[in-house]
C-alpha cells in the first residue's frame, strides 16, 4: 500500500489525458464495500438484518438497526430522517426489548403474515400482532411520510397495520393522535427514558381520558400537569399560537380536530415539501414543535408547552429543586448529589438527586439526645411546596416545634412545613421550586438531613469560646475572606456565562477525578490525556491537559462553549473544562477501546484479533462523516489539521469518533508551532503545509487518504516525499468521500500515475522490474 514512486500518493497525481476521471481516493474507498441495501420493502424471504437499511421511495426516511448510545451494546430497529446529518429518530419498534447483535437479528415477515423482529435465538421480541392475515400475503413498506405499513402484497394501499397508530415520542405530519371510541384504543406520545435510552419514559401526551376535546400531559400516566384547553373550532384554548397559523392564508400548516361517531383525533400536515417538521415529547417533559433549518444544520424550536419548564411535574427529579429564572435550572438540595451525572450533563435531570449521608432516624431517642445524635433539618424559605404533602392533625399541628417532632418520630418522613398548619412529606420530594426573586413570596420547608451534614454541635460553652477566638482572629483574616469572596463571586459569574451543558471544573476537581493525574492514557502535540472517573457514579472520563494555549480566560471560555455545542455521533463529546491561571484542561467522554492505531499496527498493543472488513468500513465511514460535519455542517468551518489513527478513538462497539477536533481552533491559526510539533507525523501532512500556501479543508482530505491506506493495509505507510507542487484540487471533498463509502456515487478508474506510464510499453517491463531493489 505504499505510495507511487516519485514521492506522491496515487490520488495526488493528475493526468491531462484522464482529467475526467475521479481521483483514486474514491476508488480506494470502494475497497471498503458498503453494507448491502434493501429497497423500501421487507417481504417473505427478504428480511432486514445487520447493516441493511430500508429507504423510502424518495429517500426521505430510512428504517434499520441503530444504537442510541454507541458506548452500549443495545440495538433497536427504528425510523429516522435520511436526508439530514443527525439522522433524528422518529419511531422505535422494540423500545422495551433491545437487541444485543444486529447481525444475527432480523426484521421479517412471519409465516402468519405479521411483521416480526427476531433476536439471535430467533425468538420474537416485537410483532405487529394483527389477526386474520392470510399466510405469505403481506409486505412491510417504509413510506415517504415516515410511516411504516404492513400491507397486502398485491395492493399496498390496503394497510393492515401502521406505525402511525403506534407512536413513540414523535408525531409526524399526517398522523392522527386520538382515540377509537369503539375499542377504547388510544394513540399517545411517550417520551424516551433518557436521550440515550428509547425505553418508555415518565412523560406522555394523549387525548383527555375524561372525554373532553383537549390534550393533557401527564407524569407516570396519572399526574396531569398541562392541558391544551378544549377545541374552540379554530384552536385549543390554551394554545393561542394556533390562531396565527389558522388565520394566515400563507401558512404552511393545516390542522383540525375531528370528533366523529367512532373516533376523535387531531391531525396536522405540512403543505408541499418546503419544511421538515416534527412534534415530540422531550425527555424533560415538555412538548416541542421543531422545524429543521438547513442553514443552521439543526432543529429549531418553533413552539413548546408548558412555557415554564418548572411547571413540568418532577422536572428536576427526586430531591432536585427548580429555579425559575428565564431558563430554569435544576440543582440538588443541600445534603444531596446528582444521581446520574452523564444524563445531567445532557440536560436530562429527571433522575434527580441522591442523599449524600444516610439518615440516622433517631425517632426513638429522648428529646435531649435528639439534639446531638438524631437527624436535623435544613430550612429553605420562599419555595413552592412539593407534591405529596400530608396534613398532620392533633398535637403536631399546634406549633412548628411539634411539627418537627412529628417528622422525627417517623423514619419515612423526609421534610415538614409549618405555615399555621403542619404538613409532612414521606419518601422523595418531587417538584420543589425555589421562588426566590419571583415577587410573590412562598413557603418555608424544612428538609431532613443527617446530623453530620451540619457543622459542629458542641455545648454552649464551646460555642462561646469559638466566638471569642473568632473575634480575636477576625481582624487578621478579614482581608483574606474578602479576597476569597470576591474571587468566588467572579468565578460564579463566569460559570453562568458558560453556554450549553458544559460543566466548569476547578483544577482540584480534576485532580480528584483523575487521582492526581496518575493514569496516563496518551499524549500528543497538544498535551497529555489522563483517565478519570466521576465520583458520583464512576462514569469514566478522559481529561486532557493542554500545552501552549495562549488565550485569556474570557476568550478560552468563549471558544470552549462554542466547541461544546458541536455534537455529532462521530465526534468525541466535550463534557467540561477548567481554566485557572495558566492552566487549561478539557474533559471528554472516555473511549474504552482506545485509539485506532493500537488496533491496526502490530501485536504489542495488547488487543487480540484483527479488525474485520466490516469494522474497518464502519470506521472509515464514521471518520469521513465526522470530518464532513466539521467542514460543511458547523456554523464555522473547522479544519482538524491532524487526522491520523492516533486521533481516531473507538467506543465499546468500535464506532469511530474523531478526537481533538477543536484543538486547532483553541490553539489559534498560528500553524507554525503546530507544524513544528507535527514533524513526527509528517506522513499525514498535505504538501501545502510545506509550500506555504493557504490551508483549506483539503488538508484534512489528504490526511484522511493517508490514514485510509493504513486502515486497509493494517501497516504504517512508508515515508513520503514532499517535493511536488500539484494542486490540491484533485482531492474530493469529505462529503464526496461519505457518498462514495455509502455507495451513492459511482467510482470511476483513477488517472494513471505518471510513474506508471512507462508500463504502457511492454518493452519497458524488464527495465522497470530490473530497477527494483532485490528482495
Amino acid at each position: 500500500m505504499a505510495a507511487a514512486r516519485g514521492g506522491r500518493p496515487w490520488w495526488w497525481s493528475s493526468s491531462s489525458s484522464s482529467s475526467s476521471c475521479a481521483p483514486l481516493l474514491l476508488v480506494l474507498l470502494s475497497c471498503l464495500a458498503p453494507p448491502s441495501r434493501a429497497a423500501d420493502t421487507v417481504a417473505v424471504g427478504r428480511p432486514l438484518s445487520g447493516g441493511q437499511v430500508l429507504v423510502s421511495k424518495a429517500g426521505k426516511f430510512a428504517l434499520g438497526f441503530f444504537q442510541p448510545d454507541n458506548s452500549s451494546q443495545q440495538w433497536y430497529v427504528g425510523i429516522w430522517y435520511n436526508k439530514i446529518p443527525d439522522h433524528t429518530k422518529v419511531w422505535v419498534a422494540n423500545r422495551r426489548a433491545p437487541l444485543s447483535d444486529p447481525d444475527t437479528s432480523q426484521l421479517s415477515i412471519a409465516s402468519d403474515g405479521n411483521m416480526v423482529l427476531l433476536d439471535r435465538a430467533r425468538s420474537p421480541v416485537w410483532s405487529t400482532n394483527v389477526t386474520g392475515i392470510a399466510a405469505n400475503s403481506t409486505v412491510a413498506v417504509i413510506l415517504d411520510t415516515g410511516n411504516l405499513v404492513l400491507a397486502d402484497a398485491s395492493n399496498t394501499s390496503a394497510v393492515l397495520w401502521q406505525s402511525f397508530d403506534h407512536f413513540g415520542d414523535t408525531w409526524l405530519p399526517g398522523g392522527k393522535l386520538g382515540r377509537n371510541k369503539r375499542t377504547g384504543e388510544v394513540t399517545r406520545l411517550v417520551a424516551w427514558r433518557s436521550y440515550t435510552d428509547p425505553a418508555p419514559g415518565m412523560f406522555s401526551l394523549e387525548l383527555d381520558p375524561g372525554g373532553a376535546s383537549q390534550y393533557v400531559m401527564s407524569w407516570n400516566g396519572s399526574r396531569q400537569y398541562w392541558s391544551s384547553g378544549n377545541w374552540t373550532g379554530d384552536m385549543f384554548s390554551s394554545v393561542p399560537e394556533m390562531m396565527a397559523s389558522s388565520a394566515d392564508p400563507l401558512s404552511l400548516y393545516t390542522f383540525n380536530y375531528v370528533d366523529a361517531e367512532n373516533e376523535s383525533y387531531f391531525f396536522y400536515d405540512v403543505k408541499g415539501e418546503v419544511v421538515l417538521t416534527r412534534f415530540v415529547v422531550d425527555v424533560t417533559g415538555q412538548i416541542k414543535f421543531m422545524t429543521w433549518v438547513d442553514s443552521a444544520a439543526q432543529w429549531v424550536l418553533f413552539w413548546s408547552e408548558p412555557k415554564a419548564q418548572g411547571d413540568v411535574h418532577s422536572l428536576c427529579g427526586p430531591f432536585g429543586v427548580c429555579a425559575d429564572s428565564g431558563q430554569p435550572a435544576c440543582s440538588c438540595l443541600r445534603g444531596f448529589h446528582v444521581r446520574r451525572p452523564q444524563q445531567w450533563l445532557q440536560g436530562d435531570h429527571t433522575a434527580g438527586c441522591a442523599r449524600s449521608t444516610a439518615l440516622q432516624c433517631g425517632g426513638g431517642a429522648q428529646p435531649a439526645e435528639r439534639k446531638t445524635k438524631s437527624d436535623r433539618f435544613f430550612t429553605m424559605p420562599d419555595v413552592n411546596l412539593p407534591a405529596g404533602g400530608v396534613s398532620a392533625a392533633g398535637a403536631a399541628a399546634s406549633s412548628a416545634h411539634d411539627c418537627e417532632l412529628a417528622c422525627l418520630a417517623n423514619c419515612s418522613c423526609s421534610a415538614y412545613s409549618y405555615n399555621g398548619s403542619c404538613s409532612l412529606w414521606h419518601g422523595d420530594l418531587i417538584s420543589l421550586r425555589d421562588m426566590t426573586g419571583a415577587g410573590n413570596g412562598g413557603y418555608r420547608i424544612s428538609i431532613r438531613l443527617a446530623a453530620s451534614e451540619f457543622s459542629g454541635s458542641g455545648s454552649t460553652k464551646k460555642l462561646i469560646i469559638g466566638v471569642v477566638v473568632a473575634g480575636v482572629v477576625a481582624a487578621v483574616t478579614l482581608a483574606v475572606v474578602v479576597t476569597v469572596l470576591v474571587r468566588r463571586r467572579r468565578r460564579t459569574k463566569a460559570l453562568r456565562r458558560v453556554e450549553g451543558s458544559l460543566m466548569a471544573f476547578t483544577y482540584r476537581d480534576l485532580q480528584l477525578v483523575t487521582k492526581n493525574f496518575s493514569e496516563k492514557l496518551g499524549g500528543g502535540a497538544f498535551g497529555s490525556v489522563f483517565k478519570g472517573s466521576l465520583p458520583a457514579d464512576g462514569t469514566p472520563v478522559a481529561v486532557k491537559k493542554l500545552e501552549g494555549v495562549r488565550q485569556g480566560e474570557k476568550q478560552f471560555r468563549a471558544e470552549v462553549s462554542t466547541i461544546g455545542t458541536i455534537q455529532h455521533v462521530n465526534l468525541i463529546r466535550l463534557l467540561g473544562f477548567c481554566t485557572e491561571g495558566t492552566r487549561r484542561l478539557l474533559m471528554y467522554e472516555h473511549m474504552p477501546n482506545g485509539s485506532l492505531d493500537r488496533h491496526l499496527f502490530g501485536s504489542s498493543s495488547g488487543h487480540g484479533g484483527v479488525l474485520s472488513w466490516e469494522t474497518r468500513y464502519q470506521i472509515a465511514l464514521g471518520v469521513a462523516r465526522g470530518l464532513d460535519y466539521l467542514h460543511e455542517k458547523c456554523r464555522d468551518c473547522i479544519i482538524h489539521c491532524d487526522i491520523k489513527p492516533e486521533n481516531i478513538l473507538l467506543n465499546d462497539a468500535f464506532a469511530a469518533k474523531v478526537a481533538d477536533f477543536g484543538l486547532a481552533k483553541l490553539m489559534g491559526r498560528d500553524f507554525s508551532r503546530v507544524l513544528t510539533t507535527m514533524r513526527g507525523t509528517v506522513g499525514y501532512l498535505a504538501p501545502e503545509w510545506i509550500s506555504g500556501t493557504a490551508i483549506t479543508t483539503k488538508a484534512d482530505v489528504f490526511s484522511y487518504g493517508m490514514m485510509l491506506f493504513e486502515v486497509i493495509s493494517g501497516r504504517r505507510n512508508v515515508g513520503q516525499g514532499q517535493d511536488s507542487a500539484d494542486a490540491e484540487g484533485a482531492r474530493p471533498t469529505m462529503g464526496m468521500v461519505v457518498q462514495a463509502l455509502e455507495g451513492l456515487v459511482d467510482v470511476n478508474a483513477p488517472p494513471i500515475p505518471r510513474s506508471f506510464n512507462v508500463l504502457g510499453d511492454a518493452s519497458n517491463y524488464v527495465k522497470f522490474f530490473s530497477a527494483l531493489p532485490s528482495g
